[in-house]
């Protein structure tokens, strides 16, 4: 059984210290926001807001040509200044073909605006994915990077639904074969809601 698991060529470059690091960088961005927040008039409370969510998601894989469902939870860091910090994590367990599965773990900057009851918004992610190939083969765990942009509904003051939520994702070096690395891409879409907890 082939294992895939150094997906870089290098064991220093191991993902989960790239994730390590880009959550130390959001925790520094997040820190200024924090320390303005405490010292403004009552009036400016709430210039950081902190969301959790859950959504349902459906992506096609481009390894198999698989089509898989899913469930994704993500963290959302917002400022007032319209730039914020999102992570989130995609658990593609359902619809399994030859036990292909996967998971993806990611960080990175967002940025949204209102329209209304309307906020829409873009990201750009960087992370991880865990692949399990066929047959259980085989299992690599890869850096993933992700472009991706959805549309926010303000049902109230702490409740909004998402719908939809779009990525596309690149899987740089991802084994296709004993010896043949390609980029590997997938696309999804993921629709839920979104709780604003702080």
């Amino acid at each position: 059984m082939r294992d895939f698991r150094d997906f870089w060529g290098l064991r220093s470059a191991r993902p989960d210290r790239l994730m390590l690091a880009a959550a130390a960088l959001a925790v520094s961005l997040a820190l200024p926001g924090a320390v303005r927040a405490q010292v403004a008039p009552s009036a400016e409370a709430g210039g950081s807001i902190l969301s959790v969510g859950v959504m349902g998601s459906g992506f096609y894989l481009q390894y198999g040509q698989h089509k898989m469902a899913g469930i994704t939870a993500f963290v959302d860091a917002d400022a007032k200044s319209r730039i914020g910090i999102e992570a989130e994590a995609h658990w593609l367990e359902f619809h399994q073909t030859q036990n292909v599965h996967a998971e993806i773990y990611s960080i990175g900057p967002r940025y949204h605006f209102d329209l209304g009851r309307f906020e829409p918004y873009a990201k750009g992610l960087i992370g991880f994915g865990d692949f399990n190939f066929p047959y259980n083969d085989g299992y690599g765990r890869y850096l993933v990077l992700t472009a991706g942009g959805g549309l926010d509904y303000v049902l109230n003051s702490r409740i909004h639904i998402r719908m939809p939520d779009f990525e596309y994702q690149a899987w740089p070096q991802f084994s296709f074969g004993a010896t043949s690395t390609q980029v590997m891409s997938t696309a999804g879409v993921s629709a839920g809601i979104r709780v604003r907890i702080f």
